[in-house]
């Protein structure tokens, strides 16, 4: 009995012992694994922005080290203004004695799926796209219909409304190959880190072909030449692994059957069945809204924000932003970012466009939308911001017919006034910034960047006061927190409203499909879900995989 309770203990003690040597091999592990990887931020003046032995020097002299004793990957860029002279934040991922290997190619995980089962998607923006990506990375075949055209045939319909004033409601800046985020700068900046892996996007947009600074950069873009290349690539990995993709396909029914999703009708004519449909169509395509509505489909109404185009001499702005004369050739034309309370009212800039244009966003005839965009090198001699204030469901009176509908023909019926006061074109009315604030017509207005041009107009009388006049109040205190910003050499242009959908198309938390249709599959910026190339994309995603659990599962 004692020998076999000493030789318990025995063994018990060398159990403990091989613990402790354990823990300290793991504990010794991971020090040398902290030894040989450290993250470095070092500050450089923005003429060595692009001087990697330069920042090699500062790395090792912050480490102690010679730069040949380590290799750095450069993680994080960004411009720090608030003091002159301005200058660059550098983050750097940093490895001693060791050379990290390359992580591999998202798109190696690709198969082919064209005998896979399908998923219809409707809409060919960014949330069907990364949907699309995803579904082929699962297994699955997707199945993507659009109403518009591909990106470099939208182009012809771009012209068309830019220099004649001709609006084709399925070939427009919003609707096409791509979505509204096509011809608008192709800003990839997102606080959605909650949604999912915010890299994953931007790594599938560089193997697509944009630039390697978009993984870096504090506020990514791709700009609007360069963006449809991008987005052509995709389509064709979509193809290549077996994907379908139809343009000038138009959704105009869903067939249901006991709750369930069972088919589709395009184009008014042909039909395909299907048991999963994505609905991505964007946050303008009012039609679907009324198609869903018209179908006793549960939509709800979802506030929005709506307001002006303001637009300045990039100069100005640069003056303002980087506290000197004239901007340094090494950094890129500045931007901004404004929001104050006006009462219970938001008001803040909105898809600031440096270096950018202003261009005509109307998706039907009769309207008047503004929006803006940017090359990729922001080298336009303006600089343009939407400017809007909150509206909620509550303070819009009139439209209580409408049901969920309601904010919709909000934005309709301000569109469509704008339009009706013009001459018929999509020439926008406009005021100086001064004479905005000061409910006064504008003697003349100033060069600009607007191509089917701006006439002088009271947009203090033809604008709804509840957006007015927080507006009037909003542009004195954007003064105040910018110097300069407050001038007659700042244009005011009407309208920017399509900030996000005014209507939600509500999903389960856990399936994120919609609680009574089985099969329908609310995604992007259309349904109420995201706001934002990156973050649609990243919606995408997650419908991708919500759909795939669902057809493993049924």
């Amino acid at each position: 009995m004692y020998s076999s309770i000493n030789a318990q203990g025995v063994l018990e003690d060398i159990y403990q012992d091989l613990y402790r040597i354990l823990y300290l091999c793991c504990f010794l592990k991971i020090e040398a694994l902290i030894l040989m990887y450290q993250q470095v931020e070092i500050k450089v003046a923005p003429e060595f922005v692009s001087d990697e032995a330069y920042q090699f020097s500062l790395i090792g002299d912050s480490l102690g080290m010679n730069p040949s004793a380590f290799s750095a990957r450069l993680v994080k860029r960004s411009i720090d203004a608030r003091r002159f002279p301005a200058h660059y934040l550098l983050r750097f991922d940093v490895f001693i004695d060791m050379v990290p290997d390359p992580e591999p190619a998202l798109l190696s995980e690709f198969k082919d799926v064209s005998e896979a089962p399908e998923v219809l998607i409707i809409g060919a923006g960014p949330a069907g796209y990364f949907a699309a990506l995803d579904l082929i990375a699962l297994g699955l075949k997707p199945v993507i219909f659009d109403r518009g055209k591909d990106a470099q045939t939208r182009r012809r319909d771009l012209r068309a409304i830019q220099q004649f004033g001709i609006v084709n409601p399925d070939s427009n800046y919003c609707f096409g190959e791509g979505g509204a985020g096509t011809y608008s700068d192709g800003k990839l900046y997102t606080r959605s880190n909650k949604r999912g892996e915010i890299l994953r996007p931007l790594k599938l947009l560089v193997e697509h072909g944009a630039s390697p600074d978009i993984l870096v950069d504090a506020h990514p873009h791709i700009g609007s030449n360069k963006l449809p290349k991008v987005i052509a690539n995709i389509r064709e990995t979509i193809l290549h692994h077996g994907g379908q993709v139809h343009f000038d396909a138009k959704l105009t029914d869903i067939i249901l059957r006991d709750g369930e999703v069972k088919a589709v009708r395009i184009n008014d004519k042909k039909e395909y069945k299907c048991d999963t449909l994505i609905l991505a169509t964007g946050h303008s395509a009012r039609d679907i809204f009324y198609l869903l509505h018209q179908k006793n489909i549960l939509i709800e109404a979802k506030a929005f924000a709506l307001g002006v185009r303001i637009e300045h001499p990039q100069g100005l702005i640069d003056k303002i932003q980087y506290k000197q004369s004239s901007r340094s050739e090494h950094l890129p034309a500045s931007s901004y970012k404004l929001v104050t309370q006006v009462g219970e009212k938001g008001v803040f800039s909105f898809c600031m466009c440096p270096g950018g244009l202003i261009v005509p966003s109307a998706t039907a005839p009769g309207e008047l939308v503004m929006n803006g965009m940017s090359m990729s090198r922001r080298d336009s001699p303006f600089a343009n911001s939407g400017t809007v204030v909150t509206v909620s469901e509550g303070e819009v009176i009139g439209y209580d017919d409408a049901g969920p509908l309601k904010l919709l023909e909000y934005q309709k019926m301000v569109e469509q006034s704008l339009f009706d006061k013009g001459d018929g074109s999509q020439k926008a009315p406009g005021q100086r910034l001064t004479d905005f604030f000061n409910r006064k017509i504008s003697a003349s207005i100033q060069e600009n960047s607007y191509i089917p041009g701006v006439y002088s107009a009271p947009l203090h009388k033809w604008l709804p006061t509840m957006i007015y006049e927080p507006l009037r109040q909003a542009v004195k205190d954007f003064g105040r927190k910018m110097n300069g910003y407050f001038t007659e050499e700042a244009l005011v242009v009407a309208t920017e409203s399509r900030t996000s959908s005014p209507v939600r198309i509500p999903r389960d938390k856990e399936s994120l499909m919609h609680p009574q249709v089985r099969g329908l599959f609310p995604c992007g910026e259309g349904a109420g879900y995201a706001g934002g190339i990156i973050s649609a994309a990243m919606d995408g995603e997650a419908v991708a995989k919500a759909v795939a659990n669902y057809k493993t599962t049924r």
